[in-house]
């Protein structure tokens, strides 16, 4: 390769990335909430989840970014990890998009006639939109441009040396290894399957490369995906993990599959593109394969789906999940809306070991070491959490979401609170009884707290604060009139004033957490509200 096209061929592939990134952000600025909405309510079951993966794979022309947000919307637990499976499935079957928009327009169009326009209407848009939606489709065309300028460039540096270099052409296995290591390696070094792809559709197209040669590189720049979801999961949550690993198993198996049928199927779809489609163009028979063996995975999950969920969802477990969060890491860090959401579902968690605590020291289940426990697991969490919110990006948060950090943070408070109260009742009065009323109606009141069953009206600590004062007056009337040692009845006084501050704490926790409709799965359901056990 000369100086020359070495140049046009760096220059060409920079700005093609160049274009994929303002593409991708400027769709995603453009789109706003909808994506997230399609994710978070679209996935009720695996045909809609597998749409909803396709949809939103090809509105922002990256299944990388699907995948990272996916995998922080498992951590927030606004999705499940059954219904991301699917999601995952149709991310990777949503990348063939690319293909075919560099296959139809990158070389079936004169790309100066529309390119150098599409940037000029782009930055139009950019400078007048701001970082508003019109700024976000500015900077979506502007890139769009600039992408299509990008394969230009390539297309030049690949016709340069079509005749000076020669590939493998894959019909041994070593050129096969070789040849999938490349499409492979591609894709890690450049982290974008699409430039990877961009690079195999222009080098088969200018004839550097046979058809052949160029479809098995595209099966590992397929595998390449999985170096981006596996760097994401790295320090996540066993979630993730699990996310992360279907990615790869679905990737793993597909590529597997397409290798194994590739004599059949390349000659296959070669003679329906040119008997239906009548293209023999090399690109067209390359994102013709890359959509058909995505398509071919996906139907190779029907029966392995649950199989492969079961298998994982064994996989990648907490050594002590007591002490060890469940939805907080760095990739829900990144978007303050998801960080709150996974904050509030992470408090919850923790209230209800605080509570569980509570109720069991009511009913005399839990002894002094175990109440230990719970207010170490607690603290412990709570710790987590906060370390968590340094870690937020809170640049640019809306004022809603900061109400909703703040009161996200007074119920992780109360439940501090609560834990710290859990031990004085391990040492139970003699003197009072557990089924006085008074105890019985504050079970029944911090019960009502909890779990988060998503009542419309927060539980009422009236009664039991009736009661109380009933106690309260019945045990200074016995300790006033020689019935009950004074020091009995200054311990037993205590510990219902303890108590009663714990069901104040409690339903004042739970008044916080109230989940906004919104934020919630389909129909309103809340698809990851696991509870904790102390």
């Amino acid at each position: 390769m000369s100086l020359e096209s070495a140049g046009a061929f760096a220059g060409g592939l920079g700005l093609f990335l160049l274009g994929m990134v303002m593409l991708t952000d400027g769709l995603k600025l453009a789109a706003g909430s909808l994506l997230q909405d399609i994710l978070r309510r679209f996935t009720r079951n695996p045909p809609r989840a597998l749409a909803s993966g396709v949809l939103v794979t090809a509105l922002v022309q990256s299944s990388t970014a699907v995948t990272v947000a996916l995998i922080g919307f498992i951590n927030a637990g606004l999705l499940t990890f059954g219904q991301a499976l699917w999601v995952i499935f149709g991310a990777n079957l949503g990348t063939s998009m690319t293909g075919w928009l560099v296959a139809i327009i990158g070389f079936k169009l004169k790309i100066e006639a529309f390119a150098l326009p599409v940037v000029a209407i782009g930055m139009v848009l950019y400078l007048t939109g701001g970082r508003g939606r019109r700024g976000g489709l500015g900077t979506a065309l502007t890139g769009f441009g600039v992408l299509f300028l990008g394969l230009d460039l390539l297309q030049s540096a690949f016709a340069g040396v079509a005749d000076a270099v020669e590939l493998p052409s894959g019909s041994d296995p070593l050129s096969i290894l070789l040849l999938l290591l490349m499409g492979f390696g591609l894709t890690v070094l450049m982290q974008s399957s699409s430039a990877a792809l961009a690079i195999t559709l222009t080098a088969a197209q200018t004839g550097v490369i046979s058809i052949y040669g160029a479809a098995i590189i595209t099966i590992g720049v397929n595998v390449g995906t999985t170096a981006t979801a596996v760097l994401a999961a790295l320090a996540a949550t066993s979630n993730a993990k699990r996310a992360a690993g279907a990615h790869i198993l679905f990737n793993l198996i597909t590529g597997a599959a397409a290798l194994l049928l590739l004599p059949v199927l390349l000659p296959a779809l070669l003679a329906f593109q040119e008997g239906v489609l009548g293209d023999d163009s090399p690109a067209v028979t390359l994102a013709l394969f890359h959509t058909s063996f995505n398509a071919l995975g996906v139907l190779l999950m029907v029966p392995l789906a649950r199989r492969m969920a079961r298998w994982l969802e064994s996989r990648f477990m907490a050594r002590d999940e007591r002490i060890h969060t469940r939805y907080l890491d760095d990739t829900v860090a990144a978007i303050p809306e998801l960080a709150v959401h996974a904050m509030r579902k992470e408090t919850r968690r923790l209230g209800t070991t605080a509570v569980d605590g509570v109720l069991h020291a009511l009913t005399g289940e839990l002894p002094a070491e175990r109440a230990r426990l719970v207010r170490e697991d607690v603290l412990g969490l709570s710790a987590a959490v906060n370390e968590f919110v340094v870690r937020m990006n809170r640049e640019d948060v809306a004022e809603d979401t900061s109400r909703r950090l703040a009161d996200v943070l007074r119920a992780k408070r109360s439940y501090e609170t609560i834990a710290l109260l859990v031990e004085p009742l391990a040492q139970w009065p003699a003197v009072l009884g557990r089924d006085d009323p008074y105890i019985e109606a504050a079970r029944d009141a911090i019960r009502a707290s909890h779990p988060f069953t998503g009542a419309s009206e927060p539980p009422s600590a009236a009664h039991a604060d009736e009661c109380y004062r009933e106690l309260r007056a019945s045990l200074l009337a016995a300790g006033a009139g020689g019935s009950v040692e004074v020091a009995d009845m200054d311990a037993a006084l205590n510990a219902i004033s303890v108590i009663r501050r714990i069901v104040k704490k409690a339903v004042e926790a739970r008044e916080l957490l109230e989940e906004d409709p919104r934020e919630l799965g389909p129909e309103g359901r809340d698809p990851a509200d696991h509870s904790m056990q102390p």
